[in-house]
């Protein structure tokens, strides 16, 4: 991380979080925020549900809920970018505050609620998308919706022109009972759902669903069996964690999901145990405290074959997704690794 950084994550600090994620996205889209361009080598090209990366290492959802950076961000470094969530209707989400920095934990709580601007708003944005880069969009359903599951197939039709793959999110913590859309027969419904619906589109977006870090081994099960039944192209593990175990920090009280390190170990034994349940047959992006090429190297090898980070750039800042990407070509090298592919999975057996 560069000087400027530093001083411009000091000062961010001083502002109220939601404020200063406010403020990161205007200098994003000001041009603020110097972007390296792509990170890639022929070790780092990667591929996941039939979708080619430069790198492996993405940004997670929330970070640009609006899609209004699309451009800037596919320029820093990145390897696939995911936008949202989105919903049909704008909705403004849970009262303010509802953002929280865990700084003695290098953490977050947030329990925004799926506040955006609405499917037409992003879809008009993601129309106007870079070309030459990866981008997804994470589904979500309206609060007061009476059918919350159709609405994840609403915001597919409206946007599934645009992208390069889509999320459906059952896993947030801040709309009550989404999480209960991951029951094997609800989430088997859902999830049949979208993808009749991506079926008649005119062209094929792959389906990712993205899960909770808090389910038992049967939940998990459920899950595995879930993807295999419907076809999803992906699972993206883990969402964010109602868990306060170990907390240090202020707020470790406030309600909403926990972000950041403490979820580290955790996702990544969820991660892994999906990974020898599906043994390859459905591939999984791997999420939850990582801050250094170490910690996505880690994933992958405990089954990812990709990853994202979004927490962590909150305290390291914008450049740390290129910094992951360098730092896991040389990882891959140093264990004779040729290819991304060739690590994945390849430690599983040590989060088991």
């Amino acid at each position: 991380m560069k000087l400027t950084e530093k001083l411009a994550l000091k000062a961010l600090h001083r502002v109220d979080p939601e404020v200063a994620h406010g403020l990161s996205i205007k200098a994003l889209t000001s041009g603020m925020t110097p972007t390296p361009g792509p990170v890639t080598s022929a070790r780092l090209e990667c591929e996941i549900a039939g979708i080619a990366l430069p790198n492996p290492v993405g940004l997670a959802a929330g970070f640009d809920k609006n899609a209004e950076a699309l451009r800037p961000l596919s320029q820093a470094g990145f390897g696939f970018i995911e936008v949202g969530a989105a919903t049909p209707r704008a909705q403004p989400g849970n009262p303010k505050p509802r953002l929280f920095r865990l700084s003695e934990d290098r953490a977050a709580i947030n329990r925004f609620g799926f506040n955006n601007e609405g499917m037409e708003a992003i879809g008009a944005r993601l129309s106007k998308r870079p070309k030459d880069a990866v981008i997804g969009l994470n589904l979500g359903a309206n609060k007061d919706s009476d059918d919350r599951a159709a609405d994840f197939a609403r915001v597919l039709a409206h946007c599934g022109a645009h992208l390069d793959f889509a999320t459906v999110n059952v896993s947030s913590p801040n709309t009550e009972k989404l999480r209960d859309l991951q029951g094997k027969a609800a989430l088997s419904a859902l999830l049949s759902g979208v993808i009749a619906t991506r079926d008649g589109l005119q062209k094929r977006v792959p389906v990712f669903l993205k899960i909770a870090p808090d389910l038992d081994r049967a939940g998990i099960e459920d899950i595995a069996a879930v993807a295999l039944e419907t076809g999803i192209d992906a699972v993206i593990a883990t969402n964010t964690t109602l868990s306060r175990e170990g907390l240090q920090s202020a707020h470790r009280d406030e309600a909403g999901g926990l972000s950041g390190a403490p979820l580290f170990e955790k996702s990544t034994r969820v991660l892994a145990q999906l990974s020898e349940l599906l043994d390859g047959r459905v591939p999984l992006v791997g999420v939850g405290g990582i801050s250094d090429a170490q910690q996505a190297y880690a994933k992958i090898c405990a089954g990812a074959s990709a990853v994202q980070l979004y927490t962590a750039m909150v305290y390291q800042g914008l450049s740390l997704g290129s910094e992951i990407a360098q730092g896991l070509d040389q990882l891959l090298a140093k264990d004779g690794h040729e290819s991304v592919a060739a690590a994945v999975g390849s430690k599983r057996g040590d989060w088991l």
